[in-house]
């Protein structure tokens, strides 16, 4: 039986995954769970999974879910997530699920790194950030990663066996978010509820704005390179409407491999959380005689214009990934608060990403000290008060 550490329980990746343990009493125990500020959803895990440790966003609601469960371990803030991430010295077959947003998730990566345990990684801005920090110390203390993401699963289950020298490119797809269909000259007005409108997938609120700027497919590139040992010569993304082909490998002999499936986190979650088996799960089959074709386009970099500024980010390594992350972070806030129109989300970063003197092989606290610095000024800006 596996012990999970669920991190961001109450997200969409979070309840997803507790769904599959649901599923699978018999194989599942969940040792921990941390969430944000949804403590109405947090009670009901609580009640149902039995954990020994929960992490609360604030003081104030960590007393609350105290008051309700005082035999429960229950901390807040950062090191209550730590905690929640490392509990228990001699846990058996130990698994954390990373599914928290943000860099919030980069240091209960590394601790749990660092406690010898395995991660199940949905929060792909870890590795954006300190991708560096985090393969020294997975060789260190001989643990794995094991993406949960549609694209990097699939790569994943496709490079399984293969020798990597073989390997002349793989393919990441990409839907082309919200806004797809648009011409670049309609983006400046498009609304948050617009932008929330994935034609493809159910996610969280910023993933869903990060897919329609291609932001996201800029990350997945960067894990990419971190998860499988590659160059960025060797990626290459992919339009692929309907997100049904999520990854695909080409060899140097001339083959092409790829991965299909339904457009269900369920999957990537599964084979994260079973590997190095497969078990059933509840997601829809794909007919493939009654989809009939499958589409696919080269991405137009004009169109989505991110792309080179990650590529650029990539070049220039250090603390640019950082500053990447930071400004787009805080950029989609804004957006997400109507503080801000679509198309500044690109300009915020790109001054951002301009204006930064980068750090080259940053220290953790060289990543936190660009991160505070990165947002603060963009806060500052726009005179707003993060997060109120």
């Amino acid at each position: 039986m596996k012990n999970l550490f669920v991190l961001g329980s109450t997200g969409s990746i979070g309840r997803q995954t507790l769904e599959i343990v649901k599923l699978n009493p018999e194989k599942f125990a969940v040792v921990s769970l941390a969430c944000g500020r949804n403590i109405d959803l947090l009670i009901e895990q609580i009640e149902y999974f039995k954990p020994k440790v929960v992490a609360v966003d604030s003081e104030k609601d960590a007393e609350r879910v105290q008051g309700l469960f005082p035999d429960l371990i229950v901390g807040h803030g950062n090191q209550g997530l730590v905690r929640a991430a490392t509990y228990g010295p001699n846990v058996p077959e130990p698994l954390v699920v990373n599914a928290l947003v943000g860099i919030l998730g980069l240091i209960p990566t590394i601790r749990a790194i660092e406690a010898g345990r395995n991660v199940a990684l949905a929060n792909k801005e870890s590795l954006v950030v300190g991708g560096a920090i985090i393969k020294e110390l997975l060789n260190k203390k001989q643990t794995k990663l094991f993406p949960i993401d549609s694209e990097h699963s699939g790569l994943w289950q496709l490079l399984q066996g293969e020798d990597p020298r073989s390997v002349q490119k793989v393919y990441l797809t990409a839907s082309g978010g919200a806004f797809r269909d648009y011409k670049r000259s309609e983006l400046a007005h498009v609304t948050k509820e617009e932008a929330l409108r994935h034609p493809n997938w159910e996610m969280g609120a910023k993933i869903t704005i990060d897919s329609a700027t291609m932001m996201n497919k800029g990350f997945e590139i960067i894990e990419a390179m971190y998860l499988f040992d590659l160059s960025l010569e060797k990626i290459e993304t992919i339009l692929h409407q309907e997100s049904l082909v999520h990854a695909l490998v080409e060899f140097v002999d001339g083959s092409i491999k790829a991965q299909l499936s339904s457009h269900d986190m369920r999957l990537p979650i599964s084979y994260a959380l079973f590997y190095p088996e497969r078990q059933k799960t509840p997601i829809p089959r794909l007919d493939l005689a009654s989809l009939g074709k499958l589409s696919f386009a080269k991405l137009d970099h004009e169109r989505y214009p991110l792309l080179k500024v990650v590529e650029q980010a990539i070049k220039t390594g250090g603390s640019a990934l950082c500053a990447l992350n930071s400004a787009n972070e805080a950029a989609v806030d804004l957006f997400l608060k109507g503080k801000i129109g679509f198309l500044d989300i690109e300009s915020i970063i790109t001054e951002s990403l301009n204006r930064h003197l980068p750090v080259h092989n940053p220290s953790i606290n060289d990543i936190l000290n660009t991160d505070k610095a990165i947002k603060q000024a963009i806060y500052d800006r726009y005179r707003d008060n993060r997060g109120e």
